[in-house]
């Protein structure tokens, strides 16, 4: 699995994780970029949404109706003749079948596939806990590979700027304790 990857997660379901991931599918077609999009989870209507921003057909990635065994070659036969795969998380990263295990979760299929996640924070009345968020992401499982985060839904410069430096500085606190 040499393919380029990222997954698109989010704190939970509604939070903007289909248009950003379109977004990027597009943004990245548009430079010339083949992108394979593909979907964690049985939702066949954002397939559809990847496929007609990429021009290829997106496939899902679900462990929960698929073995678990299975995953990484679908998305290896996916990949062929790609420059790079965006993977859009179902509900929030680490939301599956049930509270107590990560089966058919974001963080299970991200981890599966060795890709990084790009974590997508509704930052509507948030600040300073929009910190919080990004920290217990970050530590809840130390195996998930956190890259970066978008915050949507931002006020305006003033509020996206209050979320980076509480973001920014939380990282540099945690980091000193």
């Amino acid at each position: 699995m040499k393919t380029p990857r990222i997954v698109i997660g989010g704190t939970h379901s509604g939070v903007g994780k289909t248009s950003i991931a379109i977004g990027i599918m597009g943004a990245l077609t548009r430079k010339g970029r083949r992108v394979q999009g593909f979907k964690i989870g049985p939702d066949f209507l954002d397939t559809s949404f990847h496929a007609a921003v990429t021009g290829r057909a997106s496939r899902n990635l679900d462990s929960w109706m698929i073995p678990r065994a299975k995953i990484p070659s679908i998305f290896a036969a996916g990949c062929e003749d790609s420059d790079i795969a965006v993977i859009e998380g179902v509900m929030g990263v680490f939301d599956g079948i049930d509270g107590k295990s990560e089966v058919a979760s974001t963080s299970e299929v991200a981890k599966m596939l060795k890709a990084p996640v790009l974590l997508v924070i509704d930052a509507y009345g948030l600040a300073g806990s929009a910190a919080a968020l990004v920290l217990g992401y970050k530590n809840l499982d130390p195996r998930l590979r956190l890259s970066g985060v978008i915050l949507n839904r931002v006020a305006g410069e003033t509020h996206a700027q209050m979320c980076s430096e509480a973001i920014d500085s939380s990282q540099t606190r945690h980091e000193a304790a």
